[in-house]
């Protein structure tokens, strides 16, 4: 009898839905992380640009020293590769090429931070510890990203040269396609993909661990979105540090097949990495091979920090907008 239904069903309150995603026509399904594709894309790329513009300058000295290991004037420290440039063209030296860096930047974090995303939910199963998932969706990640990147950064090293003959992008461009032709700006593409791909994996399994461990560290449930930032920054710091490390000897060889013929420095006919390898070896020893270490830890650590705590702010507006919109379509 309805009188005597249990007191529970007799003024039910009414428990509020979650909000859901918008499928109405013409509006994207959420993807992962409650962002869309095309948000990873423009997060990734305001990432990317905010990182390389920020750290050009250290960027600028690293591809010196690795260069002029095979040019006529020789740099074997920071200071001297500093001197060098500001003697040659002055402060404007440390940004030369910084045009043609904002032209690659945002396109190749684009795909980077989007097929990473996608690549990680996909391999992961949603598993936040399953690390060998993070670092295979790093290596999809940066093969997509370095055949974007990698004729821009080869237009960049060229023009960071001290005395480069060069006068701008347009001009390295042209001269480039009409001297060596289009395979030379992929001179480098085996040799970056060779480097990114370990690089890429230890820097984002390293840093998915740190941030899950100095995130569990967080005591304080009420300062922990004022800790985020902090929590983004160190984790991508000590990620960019040790990678960059460990893969400087390939970076090195790629610096230097980029650079070649250019201001003096060698050309090698094979252009085979093996090659590169030996040569430096014959010419400098072994310690040519970690030239420039310094400033590509100096540039990584920071730019890892930039770029992460960047990426993850810009991921955080667009969850709030996100969200925001789809409690204004269930109400």
């Amino acid at each position: 009898m309805a009188t005597d239904a249990s007191p529970k069903f007799q003024q039910a309150e009414l428990i509020p839905l979650p909000p859901q995603p918008d499928y109405s026509p013409g509006v994207a399904a959420v993807e992962h992380d409650g962002l869309r594709f095309w948000q990873f894309m423009i997060a990734g790329s305001v990432a990317g640009m905010v990182e390389h513009m920020a750290m050009f300058p250290v960027d600028t000295i690293k591809t010196q020293m690795q260069a002029l290991g095979s040019c006529p004037i020789r740099s074997a420290s920071i200071g001297q590769a500093v001197q060098s440039i500001l003697k040659a063209d002055g402060a404007r030296g440390l940004y030369r090429g910084i045009g043609a860096m904002a032209l690659g930047a945002g396109p190749a974090h684009a795909a980077y931070f989007s097929v990473y995303e996608i690549c990680k939910k996909s391999f992961s199963g949603g598993d936040p510890d399953n690390h060998a998932a993070h670092a295979a969706a790093g290596v999809c990640a940066t093969v997509a990203s370095d055949a974007v990147l990698t004729p821009m950064d080869m237009v960049k090293q060229r023009l960071q040269l001290g005395s480069s003959p060069y006068k701008g992008v347009l001009d390295c461009v042209a001269r480039v396609m009409r001297q060596d032709g289009f395979g030379a700006f992929y001179a480098s593409y085996r040799t970056t993909v060779l480097m990114n791909a370990p690089f890429t994996a230890l820097h984002f399994a390293a840093y998915e661990a740190a941030k899950r461990g100095l995130t569990e560290v967080s005591h304080s449930p009420e300062s922990l979105s004022d800790e985020t930032l902090v929590v983004h920054a160190t984790a991508g710091a000590a990620a960019g540090a040790i990678a960059a490390a460990l893969t400087t000897p390939l970076d090195v060889v790629k610096t230097q097949l980029q650079c070649q013929g250019v201001c003096g420095c060698d050309r090698f006919a094979s252009g085979s990495i093996g090659d590169v390898f030996r040569t430096i070896i014959k010419k400098d020893g072994y310690r040519g091979l970690m030239r420039g270490w310094m400033p590509r830890m100096l540039f990584h650590a920071p730019a890892a920090a930039i770029c992460w705590s960047t990426y993850e702010a810009a991921k955080s507006f667009f969850q709030d907008s996100n969200n925001g919109n789809n409690i204004n379509n269930v109400t």
